[in-house]
């Protein structure tokens, strides 16, 4: 810990903190540094100084926060800063970022970091690690944005066992489907509206198909159910395939269409999966728009906890990223540094195949319209258990559009009554499905 002039002056001392990465995060936490400067040192007891900023290119125009004087390309500058105290990772990706973070714990430093796809691919073996060298690895941005998410599941609820995390943590995926049932539009205008307005990138097949937020519910496993799975072990589906055919037929049941994360602690194993899902018109988890996330977690004896807030961007994210830097900055100042990462857990755990899982369904077909055809598929479903709960029939063309939700059936059999469907005469498409969470 570094200090000026008087070391026995706590108003004295200062907290020596390398940033790397000055992209959108990166900017944002400086300024946020900057404005609330006082406050900060207020609460951490300590000023927090930006001493290194490490960067690809020097030359490359930047925030007008980030002090230009601090830019450095090579990491050997940062690691020589003497009285350096924490590291914070904005540079994302697994490479140079998960080298440079095991060298800074390496060497005893504290590092704050919003990595999803790092913690998600290698968190428990950090946490090993951080926890060897008696450091705080903290990862609060790489979930939700400004959602307090991994606080509330990591120690809010740590007198209480999670039994379920269900989620809208995508918020590219959440606005182009806000915009598919308000406006009435298709997929690709939607998606061309949510690239104009910077929710999604140039190339959104990340978001859209669905890993980004499988990601993030692989990280919030490890902590709300002490699980190590590795990160593209979420069976995971995306939105491309929605049709604004879906929210009309959704509706005309009492539901809506979200993409969410579902995990569940069921004892002798976890069951996680990503997806478009129907959802209650009535359900909180129905009535979060735009680019917003949410997360619904279920603690056995709590109950239900609802957080809402902007899942990403620059100062929401940053938010995030200086309030992990305040907890582990007053942790190193007043010696109790790497107690909360030593309390993080994880081990094996069974994950339930999918084809396991039990839940509703929302079907659709598109059929000849002849005789005998209802009868086939209700035939096929009913021979692997599947009982159709409620049916809709609507006439196109030639054709006919069969809608039907289901009663409570496991998902390997729907596949099956499914799969015997797909080459009989009838069938004008390949039947879809999406799974209905009754939140």
């Amino acid at each position: 810990m570094g200090r000026v002039d008087e070391p026995n002056d706590r108003s004295l001392a200062v907290v020596r903190v390398a940033l790397l990465g000055c992209g959108t995060v990166g900017g944002g936490v400086l300024r946020l540094l900057e404005q609330n400067r006082t406050a900060l040192a207020e609460k951490v007891g300590a000023t927090l100084e930006v001493v290194k900023v490490l960067v690809r290119d020097t030359d490359k125009a930047r925030h007008p926060e980030c002090p230009r004087h601090l830019l450095t390309t090579d990491p050997e500058e940062v690691f020589s800063v003497p009285g350096l105290d924490v590291v914070i990772e904005v540079m994302g990706g697994l490479s140079p970022a998960g080298e440079l973070i095991e060298r800074a714990i390496a060497r005893g430093l504290t590092v704050v970091t919003a990595n999803k796809l790092l913690i998600a691919t290698r968190g428990p073996t950090l946490l090993a690690q951080a926890a060897k060298a008696r450091v705080d690895l903290a990862f609060e941005a790489s979930v939700g944005g400004g959602i307090p998410v991994i606080r509330t599941v990591s120690e809010a609820l740590s007198a209480d066992r999670v039994e379920s995390i269900v989620g809208i943590l995508n918020g590219t995926c959440n606005y182009i489907l806000t915009r598919m049932r308000v406006a009435g539009v298709g997929f690709q205008t939607a998606l061309a509206e949510a690239q104009e307005l910077g929710y999604a990138e140039a190339d959104p097949s990340l978001d859209v198909e669905g890993k980004d937020a499988a990601q993030k519910l692989i990280i919030l496993s490890m902590l709300g159910f002490r699980s190590n799975f590795a990160a593209d072990a979420c069976p995971t589906e995306g939105i491309t395939a929605i049709d604004t055919i879906d929210f009309a037929a959704a509706s005309r049941f009492g539901y809506t269409i979200k993409h969410l994360v579902v995990g569940r602690d069921l004892g002798d194993g976890i069951s996680l999966h990503a997806h478009p899902t129907l959802v209650p018109k009535s359900s909180v988890l129905a009535n979060i728009d735009g680019a917003l996330n949410c997360v619904f977690i279920r603690g056995r004896a709590l109950g239900p906890c609802i957080l809402v807030g902007q899942g990403a961007g620059a100062l929401p994210t940053a938010v995030s990223v200086v309030a992990d830097l305040a907890q582990v900055a007053r942790a190193r100042l007043e010696g109790h540094e790497g107690l909360a990462t030593r309390s993080l857990h994880t081990g094996p755990r069974a994950l339930q195949p999918l084809s396991e899982l039990v839940s509703r369904y929302y079907l659709r077909f598109e059929v000849v319209d002849a005789p005998g055809v209802l009868a086939k598929i209700a035939g096929a479903l009913g021979e692997h258990g599947v009982s159709i709960q409620e049916m809709v029939q609507e006439g196109i063309e030639d054709s006919a559009r069969l809608l039907m939700t289901t009663h409570s059936t496991r998902e390997g059999e729907l596949k099956k009554a499914l799969s015997a469907l797909e080459n009989t005469a009838f069938l004008r498409k390949k039947p879809g499905f999406l799974r209905i969470e009754d939140i």
